[in-house]
């Protein structure tokens, strides 16, 4: 699946996807916990890769993060910087930015990665790594599964379950150490359940 698919396919449903954290979107206060345990405080900047329409970035700016929200798709990009005003926001692939290796305190990939095919996931851990500081902070969202890694009809293009297991299996393979795990169910959508991982660069 390439970038300029997934792009497409959001650039496609972006009106949809803006009104729905427009509307009154509210985050699982676990997950809204651990992002904050992991990515508030640190001493450096923080990206928000995938950022969307802007929601996290706002909410660690909020907090006082140095933060950047990051994304490919020009809507999102546009709304974000007219909504959050204050927060940063760029245009970008989260995988071919222009910033130096080891010079990021923290990462956060919320559910950015899930369109991602399974040999392409290590790859773009490895790049998080490399933009890391020593021991810098990466959390990352994404579906659970029970049954092995499989994709899925998401609403806007195919994206692929992972379970917590493995991908912890895939972070450690990437020089990262694990520091916190979640995993949780979404009353909204009984077929999905969600999951994250709080991981430190080793």
């Amino acid at each position: 699946m390439s970038l300029e698919s997934v792009r497409n396919a959001y650039s496609v449903a972006s009106e949809q996807y803006i009104s729905l954290f427009d509307g009154g979107w509210q985050d699982h206060e676990d997950d809204t916990a651990l992002v904050r345990r992991h990515l508030v405080g640190l001493a450096g900047p923080v990206l928000d890769l995938g950022c969307g329409p802007g929601h996290w970035t706002a909410y660690l700016h909020a907090l006082g993060a140095d933060v950047t929200g990051v994304d490919v798709v020009p809507e999102f990009i546009a709304h974000a910087q007219a909504t959050h005003v204050g927060s940063r926001f760029q245009l970008g692939s989260m995988t071919e930015l222009n910033v130096a290796e080891h010079s990021v305190a923290g990462i956060l990939a919320w559910y950015s990665t899930i369109h991602l095919p399974p040999p392409e996931l290590s790859r773009v851990l490895s790049v998080f790594r490399q933009l890391l500081v020593p021991s810098g902070m990466l959390v990352v969202g994404f579906f659970d599964s029970d049954s092995g890694v499989s994709e899925f009809d998401h609403k806007v293009i195919t994206a692929f379950r992972w379970p917590v297991d493995v991908f912890a299996e895939l972070l450690a393979e990437a020089g990262f150490a694990e520091a916190e795990r979640l995993q949780h169910p979404v009353a909204e959508r009984p077929d999905r359940e969600y999951a994250a991982i709080a991981a430190r660069r080793a």
